[in-house]
């Protein structure tokens, strides 16, 4: 990334909106993430047990409303989320991530866009869109491993902004200050979530140390 300014990690900490995990069991996860010996199998696995931790995180804001039920002891007053709850994975290193979402929530709307990062320009190309043409949610994830120069996440946050919705959050594995900070002043409305914060962008737009390609790790196309 010769030619531009990217922040240190220090000055994006204190970014409003931004969550970064300080979890010590999704610290544990992200160490076998980024080993270089980790297989496909038991990478893509990785990838949805850290999706399933910020499925957590990501979803501890969300509101609920009363309803009434009855346990097998007595009727009582129950809560459930209020609205629906979408997942944006962005294809295709986003898929599982969005299979962790939906072992956290089970009924949540998946709906797929393909953008793909031109190599030349580091710029985000829509090559696919599978979204709803009516919209009625409470939120909706857009569903990333990494946060690198923020491109894709800029235009999928875009996408989903015109479709409508009105509370979106981000949520990657490793993001790099440059992206994080991209992201955040292009789309202040919006909260990001990820499992950490990494150093830098490579001269290619790679996040160092990162994890390499996080699609050729999940599925095995290195």
């Amino acid at each position: 990334m010769q030619g531009i300014h990217q922040p240190k990690r220090e000055e994006v900490l204190k970014l409003p909106r931004v969550h970064i995990s300080s979890h010590p069991v999704m610290e544990h996860k992200m160490t076998a993430l980024r080993d270089k010996t980790t297989q496909p199998p038991d990478f893509y696995r990785l990838v949805k047990e850290i999706g399933a931790l910020l499925a957590y995180e990501a979803t501890a804001s969300l509101t609920l409303q009363e309803c009434d039920i009855e346990t097998p002891l007595k009727p009582m007053r129950g809560r459930r989320l209020a609205g629906g709850i979408g997942i944006t994975p962005i294809l295709r290193a986003g898929l599982g991530l969005a299979e962790g979402f939906r072992e956290v929530i089970s009924d949540a709307q998946i709906w797929h866009l393909g953008l793909r990062r031109d190599e030349r320009t580091l710029q985000a190309q829509e090559y696919y869109n599978q979204l709803p043409h009516q919209v009625n949610l409470q939120v909706c994830y857009a569903v990333d491993p990494m946060l690198a120069t923020g491109g894709s996440a800029i235009d999928a946050v875009n996408i989903l902004k015109r479709r409508g919705i009105d509370r979106i959050s981000y949520v990657g594995i490793i993001a790099a200050p440059y992206g994080l900070l991209k992201l955040s002043q292009t789309h202040p409305d919006i909260d990001i979530y990820v499992a950490a914060l990494d150093e830098e962008l490579n001269e290619l737009g790679y996040i160092v140390p990162g994890l390499g390609d996080a699609g050729d790790r999940q599925f095995g196309t290195l």
